[in-house]
């Protein structure tokens, strides 16, 4: 007999962890609906020709195959491509700027590791239509009320702009197909460090001393408006580059403006993202206590969109990774850890008093209260027993002298005490 596992890479989660799993998606849409983001859900599969062309490097790791009429079709990479055909699609029905959010599994076929996953939840979130800094700036601002409601501590954002380490592989004497190196190469610093990315250029084709100058240019550190003067004096002479550096400075004004605290956020020249179709503002959030890699990222595609709608859309969004958010909060210990979905158990205490146990568990229901019911009978101490296996707080008695006096016995399993109620008050007691 074949041995009975789930696929490498392919998660099943258990009570417990869809509990937390849940708690993060809901605090995730309260925070989007707060700022008026609609929902939006996409089949898990789509055209392979919507996803080629479009990830890059990463364009390897889609899932394709040929259903039996011979289509060519993908597993959804992430919700960014079909959000953006669905702009496309729906034109007519969406009214610009859209803010929208999206929950859902994408796949990749790339190597597991912790944190990483061939299939993998995530909870995106874009604004779709404007180029304003306030767009960028509103985008940066949920992650953090989102990641602060979780209970992340010490998290902080880091700012960057495709431009800014385009225009310091252009005053490194780089043209822009070399460029392309400086952002694979970059994008790698925080795991192989200085050392390696000036390897990685070198193999790459950029000369010595081009390579200490970028080296020098993405390590530039101070607070974000030194980091800003600083670059902003290095690439003076490079147009797109000094642009990028106001948009920055744009959107962190329209951050200190919503209220979202200095101490959140910081501009880090070395920041890139992998993705190829980011064009303005990237961003990720990390903390100290994971040191693995960041909580999430995102930032500005002004691009992408327009490849399926024929016009120019800008848009600016990001992706919480809900697996690694729930990985994180499971080693930090952050969030509630609740046991059962049931607050109450209802006993039965005799096969005579069978309804009035059924009555008591649909009321409970009724009033909001959570409520699990004993289905095979036995004593009340094996049903205590199965109660507390559960993870239920409370076990309800409801025998004849009870019924008499319109009265529950509530036992709470956690300390052993136990108090007599009116039948009418149980739910209010429990709630």
């Amino acid at each position: 007999m074949a041995k009975v596992q789930n696929i490498k890479g392919m998660r099943d989660h258990l009570p417990p962890a869809m509990m937390l799993r849940q708690y993060i998606t809901r605090t995730i849409t309260q925070v989007c609906e707060r700022y008026g983001f609609e929902p939006l859900q996409t089949p898990v599969v789509e055209y392979a020709e919507a996803l080629e062309g479009k990830l890059g490097d990463d364009e390897s790791l889609i899932y394709r195959f040929e259903d039996h009429g011979g289509r060519r079709l993908a597993l959804r990479y992430d919700q960014t491509v079909p959000l953006a055909r669905v702009v496309a699609q729906y034109a007519g029905q969406i009214t610009l700027p859209w803010r929208r959010y999206a929950l859902g599994p994408s796949y990749r076929g790339e190597r597991p590791a912790r944190g990483r996953y061939r299939e993998f939840y995530q909870a995106d979130a874009d604004i779709v239509g404007s180029s304003s800094p306030l767009a960028d700036a509103e985008i940066v601002a949920m992650l953090s009320e989102t990641l602060a409601a979780l209970g992340f501590p010490d998290f902080v954002t880091l700012l960057n702009h495709r431009q800014i380490i385009g225009g310091i592989a252009r005053v490194s004497g780089l043209d822009e197909v070399a460029a392309g190196s400086v952002y694979r190469a970059i994008d790698k610093f925080d795991k192989i460090g200085a050392d390696g990315v000036r390897e990685e250029l070198l193999r790459s084709g950029v000369n010595a001393e081009a390579a200490e100058h970028i080296l020098a240019l993405v390590q530039i550190e101070g607070s974000s408006a030194e980091i800003l003067a600083e670059l902003e004096a290095r690439l003076d002479h490079d147009a797109r580059a000094t642009a990028a550096i106001a948009n920055l400075r744009a959107i962190i004004h329209g951050l200190e403006q919503m209220g979202v605290p200095a101490s959140r956020y910081k501009i880090a020249p070395r920041l890139a993202r992998g993705l190829s179709y980011y064009t303005g503002m990237v961003f990720e959030a990390i903390t100290p206590h994971w040191p693995e890699g960041s909580l999430l990222g995102g930032g500005r595609y002004d691009e992408l969109v327009g490849q399926f709608a024929g016009r120019s859309l800008p848009t600016v969004g990001l992706a919480f990774g809900i697996d690694r958010l729930h990985d994180v909060m499971e080693e930090l210990n952050l969030g509630p850890r609740p046991t059962s979905t049931a607050v109450a158990y209802v006993t039965c205490f005799s096969p005579e008093l069978a309804a009035e146990s059924l009555a008591l568990a649909a009321e409970l229901r009724a009033a909001g209260v959570n409520t699990l019911i004993n289905l095979d009978g036995g004593g009340l101490g094996k049903q205590f027993k199965e109660a507390d296996r559960k993870g239920v707080r409370y076990a309800l008695v409801i025998g004849p002298d009870e019924v008499t006096r319109g009265e529950v016995v509530v036992k709470d399993l956690r300390d052993g005490t136990q108090r007599t109620v009116e039948r009418n008050g149980v739910a209010a007691q429990l709630s």
